[in-house]
């Protein structure tokens, strides 16, 4: 009787080169679907940052034609006008109110939008109304609500009647300063509010209802659960505010002017040059204001690690 052994049946591995030619056909197809955006950001964004750098080496000069008694403009391409920047006085008191306004008013708003956030989550009568109100005042364009606030702010307006004080607000000066923070808190907490009010709808119940089993106090659980949990929406809220206060213009021009010291910040110098019309420096400022910008978000992500692009925590397997 004879015995036959099986014959061990080998497993064929897959075919790399087919799954290699599936990835390469699924990247050609993302790149064709996003470059028209790549192209539009290009466009937008890419081409107008490179003309201003450009344009921020770019020193003019004037003088007289000795053969036919002409003003003359000659253009060369130098650092002068950075040297200017940096040695010119001017440069240090525009940097420390765009900073101080940043600091303060993104520290107001974090805790009023915060707390405006605990409270449109809550379930009571009328909350659609809260919610509704609330938003209000970041729906307004910065431009109405400058001029609203510098209508409140008058020397015969509502602040000086409930505070029962002359106060200038609108002069130079350190009320000039706290009218644009006030103003800015009024208008975009908010906006805060709402990210973290995203970020408190997605926390499950079952978290409060242990909590509440084991006794922990109210104080306790915002600390050990809602802050932790909501913390990736108010750290990118946080961040995209701090980008935003930093470029501010519009609001202590409408609200308090040109020219003046207290509030006077960074774009507000560089428009001033424009207006001027010495474009070198004012490409400069703004030079030196995309460069201050980049370098904060980037500090503020590394810091604090926000996922602006939705990567998560966990590794790709």
């Amino acid at each position: 009787m004879s015995v036959t052994t099986p014959t061990p049946v080998r497993k064929t591995a897959p075919s790399r080169p087919v799954r290699s030619s599936r990835r390469a056909g699924t990247a050609g197809l993302a790149v064709a679907l996003l470059s028209p955006t790549f192209l539009v950001l290009v466009l937008v964004i890419g081409y107008p940052v490179v003309a201003a750098l450009r344009l921020s080496f770019q020193v003019s000069s004037e003088s007289i034609d000795p053969h036919t008694g002409f003003k003359v403009t000659a253009t060369s391409y130098g650092a002068e006008n950075y040297t200017s920047v940096f040695s010119d006085d001017r440069l240090l008191r525009p940097w420390w109110n765009t900073t101080s306004f940043a600091l303060a008013s993104v520290a107001l708003e974090v805790l009023l939008g915060v707390s405006m956030a605990l409270v449109m989550h809550r379930a009571f009568r009328g909350r659609a109304f809260v919610r509704a109100a609330v938003l209000v005042p970041w729906a307004i364009p910065t431009a109405i609500s400058g001029m609203l606030w510098k209508w409140i702010f008058n020397s015969q307006g509502v602040a000086n009647e409930i505070l029962g004080t002359q106060v200038l607000w609108s002069s130079d000066g350190f009320q000039a300063w706290l009218s644009v923070v006030i103003a800015d808190t009024w208008k975009t907490a908010p906006f805060i509010g709402l990210l973290v009010l995203a970020g408190l709808q997605i926390i499950p119940g079952e978290l409060y209802e242990a909590a509440r089993v084991d006794g922990a106090s109210a104080w306790r659980v915002f600390w050990r659960i809602t802050l932790p949990l909501v913390r990736p929406a108010l750290v990118v809220a946080v961040l995209f505010r701090l980008l935003d206060v930093l470029r501010m213009f519009d609001l202590p021009y409408v609200l308090v002017g040109p020219r003046k010291d207290s509030v006077e910040t960074l774009s507000m110098i560089a428009f001033e040059e424009m207006t001027n019309l010495r474009f070198g420096t004012a490409a400069a400022y703004a030079t030196v204001l995309f460069v201050y910008v980049a370098v904060v978000a980037l500090a503020f992500v590394k810091l604090f690690g926000a996922d602006l692009i939705g990567r998560g925590t966990g590794s790709e397997t």
